[in-house]
């Protein structure tokens, strides 16, 4: 009956409980950082407050030899930089340095508000008309000419390649560093930016339907948070039970679920740490590029620069399934050691039963039927006695 009950309880916790724990760890973890305004509103200002620089940065960078060894690479770079004009300054003319400082900035600090619950909710549109108006302003296309101005004129073979990226028969990877006829760079310009804004949609809206973040009174996150949690009700129920069922004891109770929520979230730990450290290593140094012709050490440059991104975007996601994990660990531990607490507690309440004492001794008063079976063997000394007579009833004197 006990080996039955015992795999009873192993069965339900190996397929039912550890899978559903598993699971579940990895979603609370991935809503928290999906939901939380770290995520959706901290990390994109701070992305846009460094962009710019670091734009700038990579431009210089990619003009020297010992960093960009491909000729054609840099030979765009040159070419832009005789122009007088640094990338931040022509997102200045454009106006994108205005709409990402300003409107864009705005709106993601008040969707972090929103989410926190500092401010009540309201329909918040983020509008990409003026991304728009950025790519289609004519400093962009001054720019371009000015940049093409600055290269050395296209042979037969560098036309010819002109001409197939201008109509899109191949990827439009590996510009040569060649001036075509200005007819021919101006279409393949004019085909990019109707693509790139053919994909753009002129508004994003932030929050789909306001009136439901009105029922989260502690904010849309912090509401998230706490409601994820209750999915650990799930894995719960099946480990205790199972546990109960295999348990023969208080202490096995706790033993078994202890054991039982720390197997279950130790591969989460370990998985969401490798996962953390094989994506920042998977960026770093996977392929970047389509197209071989395309340098790869300007994708290493871009990566030296704005490396920190992908890395703040992977801490964000999976920093917290990290820390629900090793929190599930440390609760599986402290059941494993409450297990122990348990068996020590009801052994002291054996060591500490009273024990008779030895001065003492049985209660030897006899008993009322005792008396009269006892007899002379049983006391020696009295049988030398003379018994006394049992004294009658005076004797009545006649006169």
């Amino acid at each position: 009956m006990k080996t039955a009950r015992m795999i009873t309880g192993l069965f339900i916790i190996i397929f039912l409980g550890l899978p559903a724990l598993f699971g579940v760890v990895w979603a609370v973890g991935l809503i928290r950082a999906s939901v939380s305004p770290e995520f959706i509103s901290d990390l994109p200002r701070e992305i846009i407050k460094e962009v710019p620089k670091m734009t700038d940065e990579i431009f210089r960078a990619a003009q020297d030899k010992d960093v960009i060894s491909d000729g054609n690479t840099r030979a765009w770079f040159q070419a832009a930089a005789k122009t007088g004009i640094s990338p931040r300054e022509l997102m200045d003319k454009t106006g994108l340095m205005s709409w990402l400082e300003n409107e864009l900035s705005k709106s993601l600090t008040e969707i972090g508000q929103i989410l926190r619950g500092e401010k009540r909710p309201r329909p918040i549109w983020i509008d990409l008309q003026p991304l728009k108006n950025a790519l289609l302003h004519p400093e962009v296309d001054n720019f371009f000419r000015a940049t093409l101005q600055n290269l050395p004129p296209c042979d037969e073979q560098g036309e010819q390649r002109w001409q197939q990226l201008a109509s899109k028969t191949h990827d439009r990877y590996g510009w040569p560093a060649c001036r075509p006829s200005l007819m021919t760079a101006e279409e393949l310009m004019r085909a990019e930016r109707m693509e790139a804004m053919n994909d753009m949609p002129n508004k994003i809206e932030a929050f789909e339907d306001v009136r439901a973040l009105r029922f989260f009174p502690f904010g849309f996150s912090r509401t998230i948070h706490l409601l994820s949690y209750l999915l650990f009700l799930i894995p719960a129920a099946f480990i205790f039970l199972g546990a109960l069922i295999a348990a023969s004891s208080p202490s096995s109770f706790f033993k078994w679920s202890g054991v039982s929520v720390f197997i279950g979230s130790l591969p989460v730990l370990l998985l969401s740490l490798f996962a953390k450290h094989l994506s920042l290593w998977a960026i770093k140094f996977g392929s970047f590029s389509w197209d071989d012709r395309w340098s790869t050490e300007l994708h290493d440059l871009i990566f030296d620069k704005l490396g920190w991104i992908p890395s703040r975007i992977i801490d964000v996601l999976l920093s917290p399934v990290i820390a629900v994990a090793g929190v599930v660990c440390v609760i599986g531990i402290v059941l494993f050691a409450v297990s122990f607490s348990v068996r020590n507690s009801s052994r002291g309440a054996k060591k500490l039963s009273p024990l008779p004492s030895p001065a003492s001794k049985p209660d030897q008063t006899p008993q009322p039927g005792q008396a009269k079976e006892e007899t002379k063997a049983d006391h020696p000394g009295e049988a030398e006695k003379p018994q006394a007579s049992e004294p009658g009833p005076p004797e009545k004197l006649e006169p």
